[in-house]
């Protein structure tokens, strides 16, 4: 593809003529990954298709620099990054390019994490796949969703309510008690089988979590600029007066 040749020529000009991209390594580069893989999500949540395409170009140009550095240090180039991607694919969808079968979804899902366990230097347990560094509510999705995918999962979606019950019954122990060591860990509890529940009802916790901390951003600016607009702080308003303008701005849709 021209595009993407184009790119990679551009990559090579900057790491020899640029003094920036010259000095930069994988572990330069690392926090930078993360904050661009962020920003594309930002722009998936808005479905903001502009800037979805300028995040999904950031990212592209980081995975290019990480060829680049490996190509360097004469360990892989980008075409190793490519075949190696391509055989992964076509090893893990044999219901597309072999003989298996899979007409679910859920199926496929199955059989990728069987698939990943046989595989020469993969994943020896079922949960070794899951990266320790992400967010606490994506891990606990991703978890629960490679246990599901062995068989380990309820019988019936809406017995994981009894679950939710009950751990929010042993949290509340825990607060009469006022043991905080306790507390955080009933806590946790609670949050994971909320994710559980997420999880079975097709409901994605991080994508749900950020909807609501989005929603509290706009009222609450709605509230603090109406502050403003009357002369006044928050910290002089009591509470009926901000849960009036909270319910104004609930009531305009924001």
């Amino acid at each position: 593809m021209e595009a993407f040749g184009h790119l990679l020529d551009i990559m090579d000009e900057l790491r020899v003529k640029c003094p920036w991209d010259r000095k930069q390594t994988n572990e330069s580069l690392r926090t930078n990954t993360i904050e661009e893989t962020y920003e594309l999500c930002e722009a998936l949540m808005r479905k903001d298709d502009t800037n979805i395409k300028k995040e999904l170009g950031d990212l592209l140009l980081h995975i290019v620099f990480y060829a680049k550095i490996g190509e360097e240090k004469d360990a892989f180039d980008i075409k190793d990054v490519c075949d190696s991607l391509c055989q992964k694919l076509i090893y893990r969808h044999p219901h597309v390019f072999g003989d298996a079968s899979a007409d679910t979804a859920q199926k496929v899902e199955q059989s990728w994490e069987q698939l990943k366990l046989k595989e020469k230097g993969g994943n020896k347990t079922v949960l070794e796949g899951v990266p320790a560094s992400l967010p606490s509510v994506v891990k606990a999705h991703r978890i629960q969703d490679k246990a599901r995918n062995v068989g380990f999962d309820w019988e019936q979606r809406e017995q994981v309510w009894d679950k939710v019950q009950e751990e929010l019954g042993e949290l509340k122990t825990e607060i009469d008690r006022m043991d905080p060591d306790k507390m955080e860990a009933e806590f946790g509890d609670l949050f994971f089988s909320l994710i559980n529940a997420a999880r079975l009802y097709k409901i994605n916790p991080d994508n749900a979590l950020e909807r609501t901390n989005q929603k509290f951003i706009r009222r609450f600016n709605y509230l603090e600029q109406h502050t403003i607009q009357q002369g006044r702080s928050l910290k002089e308003m009591t509470l009926e007066e901000m849960d009036q303008l909270w319910n104004e701005a609930k009531a305009k849709g924001l």
